[in-house]
């Protein structure tokens, strides 16, 4: 019983592997907040432009 359940998690390791790519993924992000400050440049639009 113990080897079915771990061929079980192999494969499903191995398929997860196959369409995300090697590495962690993490599944339980939390949706960040537009609200929430950054001091990113990426995240601070053109605001000076306009």
């Amino acid at each position: 019983m113990m080897d079915a359940i771990k061929a079980m998690k192999r494969g499903n390791r191995e398929a997860q592997q196959e369409m995300l790519g090697p590495g962690f993924h993490s599944f339980n992000k939390l949706h960040q907040s537009k609200k929430t400050y950054t001091r990113k440049v990426k995240h601070k639009g053109n605001k000076n432009e306009e």
